[in-house]
């Protein structure tokens, strides 16, 4: 049988999917994805998975992907991140059978993708991306996907677009934000950029960004004409986003623990998607945010959210008719509701503190030194004179061999790693790392002369002292 393409593809193997959980590291595994299509998700997709990992780890492929085959997650796509062309066909022939899609990690903009050089890094290597999903293509039995981030121009991400669907794509995510648009500098997503890409090609296309409720959802659809929409925090805080409910967080807390209880994931998981469903709440009772931290169990975290729920029902039998909702929220703090992230002119900084209700201070992103993290405020109040401007930091030299800071005393000006390689190998010293290969061998080799001249020398003694046989006869 023919491999579906495009909205055939859709159509039939998606069955129109309108209601889309996005992939999230560690935050989209199997007990979220069944508890989100309980409540309205039509399509899921795994966390993203590291390629090359995949490849090589039996356990990693167990844990993500392998174990966690179930009839009800369907359909199911499974995103990837990678740079090398053979390393995403390995793991996606690996993974093909186990999911309805393969879909490449375009649009991550996170420090740890940069450094992995993956994600939205790779948005200005067009042929690298042309060859990874046209090989892609021409090997899985299951269609290719992508999920990319804008660029400022809207030009330029058509012309992207159309890139990618030449190569073999078959269904494109747009987040219609910029690899520049993370953390406090988010912003608004801009649809116009979806809309455009939408009328370029013709393969279905997916929405990402700016929804926090079902109207945002109906209003994404009809404005930018996509074929579905896709959440992520909007779905973290109320898993029943595209019910267009707000139930009490207790509701969907129990629901979500009862099915970990079937599917068991990593307790950090748990905790993580509780902190998330809870997020206004523990902005109030603060005392129980740190037990949920402390909390070692999945019965300790139960725990935790029968005291939180406990103390949310006490709070509503208490409540005054007319009584705004605290925080200035739209619905009161129990009830599952979107968090809308602070800019970057919302955290200021008051007498040397991050304003209450902040999520976070600005962490120190690229071209940014105005703000500064809770952790380097307390630094700097212990280590007044300490200079904590980034900028103004020498620059490490690198090592010639693989571009970590070189040691500032090599003999060779090598990191420590290359360094110990080469002495090794030319049986040479560096005083700077402390590797004295040459010295030691010489130590030996005298050492091993000595004991040598010791044994000739107590050989010849020993004949000269002792007599014949023949002698002494």
């Amino acid at each position: 049988m023919a491999k579906l393409q495009g909205f055939d593809f859709w159509r039939t193997t998606l069955k129109e999917a309108h209601y889309i959980v996005a992939p999230m590291v560690d935050q989209s595994e199997l007990a979220w994805r069944l508890l989100s299509r309980r409540h309205g998700a039509q399509l899921c997709y795994t966390p993203m998975l590291h390629a090359q990992v995949f490849i090589r780890d039996s356990n990693y492929r167990k844990a993500n992907l392998y174990n966690e085959v179930c009839a009800e997650d369907r359909p199911l796509i499974a995103q990837f991140c990678a740079n090398d062309p053979d390393v995403f066909v390995q793991a996606a022939l690996l993974a093909q059978d186990y999911c309805d899609a393969i879909d490449l990690n375009i649009g991550c903009p996170q420090m740890i993708a940069k450094r992995g050089h993956y994600g939205a890094f790779l948005q200005d290597e067009w042929s690298l991306l042309h060859k990874m999903i046209t090989v892609a293509n021409e090997k899985l039995s299951v269609p290719v996907t992508c999920k990319i981030r804008v660029f400022p121009e809207i030009d330029k991400t058509v012309q992207y677009a159309k890139m990618l669907e030449k190569a073999g794509c078959q269904l494109l995510t747009v987040h219609g934000r910029t690899k520049e648009q993370k953390g406090p500098l988010t912003g608004v997503a801009s649809w116009d950029h979806i809309k455009a890409v939408r009328k370029a090609v013709n393969i279905p296309v997916f929405a990402n960004g700016n929804i926090q409720y079902l109207s945002d959802v109906e209003r994404c659809l009809q404005e930018t004409g996509v074929q579905g929409v896709m959440s992520a925090e909007g779905n973290l805080h109320n898993p029943a986003l595209f019910e267009g409910r707000n139930p009490p967080v207790w509701e969907m807390a129990e629901e979500y623990l009862e099915v970990v209880q079937k599917y068991p994931c990593s307790l950090s998981y748990v905790r993580a998607h509780l902190f998330k469903l809870w997020h206004h709440t523990l902005q109030i009772h603060q005392a129980l945010r740190d037990e949920l931290a402390k909390a070692k169990s999945l019965e300790g975290i139960i725990e935790v959210n029968r005291e939180l729920k406990k103390l949310c029902q006490e709070e509503m039998e208490n409540l005054v008719e007319g009584m705004k909702p605290a925080g200035g929220l739209p619905l009161p703090h129990w009830i599952c509701q979107a968090y809308v992230r602070p800019g970057p002119k919302e955290l200021l900084i008051e007498n040397g503190e991050v304003k209450p209700g902040a999520k976070r201070a600005l962490e120190e992103e690229e071209g940014c030194t105005e703000y500064v993290s809770k952790n380097k405020l307390k630094k700097k109040t212990r280590n007044p004179h300490k200079n904590f401007d980034l900028t103004q930091k020498p620059k490490y030299v690198k090592c010639e061999h693989c571009g970590n800071p070189k040691g500032n005393k090599c003999v060779f000006s090598l990191c420590r790693g290359c360094c110990k390689k080469k002495a090794f190998k030319e049986m040479a010293d560096c005083p700077g790392h402390g590797l004295l290969f040459k010295t030691k061998y010489e130590k030996s080799l005298k050492r091993k002369s000595e004991t040598d001249c010791e044994q000739i020398v107590n050989g010849e003694t020993g004949k000269d002292h002792t007599e014949p046989e023949s002698e002494r006869a």
